[in-house]
């Protein structure tokens, strides 16, 4: 994924120290620091005799730039409400008193409970809609986050040249500040490196400023000559409160992911529609069966029908030994993260039948099944699809005489599943029924070969209990039913890793092949493929995977993870053999994430059947957002959220926070990242969630 970059502010910087605004007064200071995160009633303003309704939806008006995007990405991402406002569009709305503001059922009602501006003069510092804008904030106690900007004192920073800094930030050290950590941040572990993908483009840019009256620092950087000047603060001021962030950025940069979650709870003063986690689940393809290697001399696979030059049989093929078996349940000891075991028995049993009826491997892991989950992954490991024909190349789909395409039988399949699943449980194996991987996703449509799904796989799915079946996140990166049936799929992740290799000489060899153009010496797919992109030149194939590819493929999956994004990546078994090379990646990301976030925002580490219903839940609130069906709001400490019958709704509220039952209340949701949230439903004879805030 491309992590953007972005050179210029959008906004030019003033340097004259000359300021013309009011002075600061004691009172705005002391507003400053009254005005925490975790307040979730509105400003006292606003709880005048009748307290406002405050709909959970966001305001985001948008100039097109990157910063606006990537919180609107966030919002999307974790499924908060939003409406968004074109400023290039000649006919948008316009922002006044009626379009923010009106009354229901007697009571004032705030339309949207955050404000999302490019910046803090969007409008123009005296237009209508600025004022209108900032009445409506002062009346209802409503946030604006000011997206990108400079320093300077309309935001309650001194210039630059006043002891701040301005400049590219790649590789800057940046920190958290006490008030952060104790305020929307919370969840981090207080170091914040700006990343540094490519060391000849500037990638962000900002301007650190040193705070003046009113201003709370939350994210700051050292500055020449001593002290730290900030980059994201709090600005209170003329009974508002701005979120003030002086930094460029985009929605797939480390430094914003970071940050996304601790913006929006400012945004919402911690009480939102939509929650996010930090999801990371890995599964390991083709367990007890061996894996076929690399041709460093012929550029392809032996044994693969494609492999010109071979003589059609894989040859010293890669398969985990029992040392290997041991090695993963130590590390996993040692890491605090579970592997999913994606398994073929038949592969397993053809193994050590072809070796003297004895297999440690199997041995080893059998005994040691405990410390892993387990998933189906078909009994052989066959091709579940249409039957292919080898004959060409690439393969294409055998057909009849009529011309009707060959399927491989519902029987079969259905024998594949069974038969696999049965092998488990006869070796003390525990494993979920509804959680199928088939090889090589196959079964499911295949392009360009196959373009519709095996018409029997549905029903050899429903034979077998099987509810989620695994697909390609690259191919399929939305889930789907699959035909008519009630299974569906989860898509996942594949990670860079190559499944045809035992050796970091194998993967950097093999990486070459596919990413240098033909001038040196690679195949040149690069060079054709839009979506892709050449190597400037080889890599050492002695030490490419570890400096090139090992952080690489880490930043990859660690940007899955701050991207609330739950779909499991996959490796393969061959993984884990040999120079064991997955671990340095899967090291990198679990080192990164721990550096990065506090104890109370730990990794998540779903169950494949956790993870379709997840997805699942999201695409029915997305359709019951977009379609207009969901109403919430809050009044003083109550929150009130409605959602079409079926459609469970994710709720964010602050610690303490209480859902009423028929009779009394229960502690909501579950703790993350500082607050409570769930996916939720009303209790028995209710027809709406009714949550009660904390009042402190």
């Amino acid at each position: 994924m491309d992590s953007g970059r972005i050179r210029t502010p959008r906004t030019a910087p003033r340097t004259t120290a000359g300021a013309r605004i009011a002075p600061r007064t004691g009172r705005i200071a002391a507003l400053a620091a009254a005005a925490l995160l975790a307040t979730v009633v509105p400003s006292a303003q606003a709880v005048a005799a009748t307290a406002p309704r405050v709909d959970l939806t966001v305001l985001v008006v948008d100039d097109g730039g990157s910063a606006v995007g990537a919180i609107t990405a966030e919002l999307k991402g974790s499924g908060v409400p939003y409406r968004r406002i074109d400023l290039g569009d000649p006919n948008r709305p316009v922002l006044d008193a009626a379009f923010l503001s009106d009354t229901v059922d007697g009571r004032p009602r705030a339309k949207y409970q955050g404000v999302v501006l490019p910046h803090e003069t969007a409008f123009g510092p005296d237009s209508a809609e600025a004022t209108a804008l900032k009445a409506y904030e002062r009346t209802f106690g409503i946030p604006q986050v000011d997206a990108y900007t400079w320093s300077h004192p309309g935001v309650g920073l001194d210039y630059t040249d006043q002891g701040g800094w301005s400049g590219v930030l790649d590789g800057r050290q940046a920190g958290v500040t006490t008030a952060g950590r104790a305020g929307p941040f919370r969840y981090l572990a207080g170091a914040l490196a700006f990343e540094d993908n490519d060391p000849s483009i500037a990638e962000s840019y900002g301007y650190a400023g040193r705070p003046r009256a009113g201003y709370t620092s939350y994210l700051d950087v050292p500055v020449d000559g001593g002290g730290r000047a900030s980059l994201v603060g709090e600005y209170a001021a003329d009974g508002r409160r701005e979120l003030v962030v002086t930094f460029a950025y985009n929605q797939y940069q480390r430094q914003f992911r970071a940050l996304a979650r601790g913006i929006v709870d400012w945004l919402t003063q911690g009480v939102h529609l939509g929650q996010s986690r930090n999801y990371l689940s890995v599964h390991v393809d083709d367990v007890f069966a061996p894996d076929a290697r690399w041709d460093s001399a012929l550029d392809c696979t032996p044994g693969d029908f494609d492999c010109v030059g071979d003589d059609g049989e894989g040859a010293n093929p890669i398969r985990m030994t029992a040392a290997d078996a041991q090695y993963a349940a130590a590390w996993q000891k040692s890491s605090g993260f579970t592997l999913d075991m994606v398994y073929n028995g038949g592969q397993g049993e053809q193994w050590k039948t072809e070796h003297g009826g004895t297999d440690p491997l199997t041995d080893r892991l059998v005994a040691d099944r405990a410390q892993y989950r387990w998933i189906n992954h078909t009994y052989t490991h066959p091709f579940l699809g249409c039957v292919q024909d080898n004959g060409v190349v690439p393969w294409k789909c055998a057909s009849d005489t009529a011309g009707n395409t060959l399927w491989v039988s519902r029987s079969e399949l259905s024998g594949q599943i069974r038969n696999n699943h049965n092998w488990a449980v006869g070796k003390g194996i525990s494993v979920d029924r509804s959680e199928l991987v088939t090889g090589e996703h196959s079964g499911l449509r295949t392009l360009p070969q196959q373009p519709a799904d095996n018409p029997n796989l549905a029903g050899a799915l429903a034979d077998n209990g099987v509810k989620w079946t695994a697909s390609d996140n690259s191919r399929e990166p939305q889930q789907r039913a699959v035909g008519t049936g009630a299974a569906k799929t989860v898509p996942r992740h594949p990670m860079n890793v190559y499944y045809n290799v035992g050796t970091a000489a194998e993967m950097a060899d093999e990486y070459n092949w596919i990413y240098t153009s033909r001038a040196d010496g690679g195949s040149g797919i690069c060079e054709s493929n839009p979506a892709s992109t050449c190597l400037p030149a080889p890599l050492p194939t002695a030490t490419g995977y570890a400096d090139h590819i090992v952080p690489q493929e880490a930043r990859t999956a660690l940007s899955h993870v701050l991207g609330n994004d739950p779909r499991p990546h996959y490796v393969h078994q061959s993984n884990l053999a040999e120079e064991r090379l997955l671990y340095p990646v899967l090291d990198r990301v679990l080192a990164d994430y721990r550096a990065l976030f506090a104890a109370n925002a730990p990794l998540v580490n779903p169950a494949q059947k956790d993870v379709g219903t997840e997805l699942g839940r999201r695409a029915a609130w997305e359709q019951a957002v977009a379609a207009g069906k969901v109403t919430a709001y809050r009044i003083g400490t109550t929150v009130t959220v409605k959602a079409p019958s079926g459609v469970t709704a994710p709720v964010t509220a602050p610690e303490g926070t209480r859902k009423n039952l028929l009779l009394g209340t229960t502690a909501f949701g579950a703790s993350y990242a500082g607050s409570r949230s769930a996916w939720t439903t009303p209790e028995l004879l209710q027809t709406a969630v009714t949550l009660t805030l904390p009042t402190a």
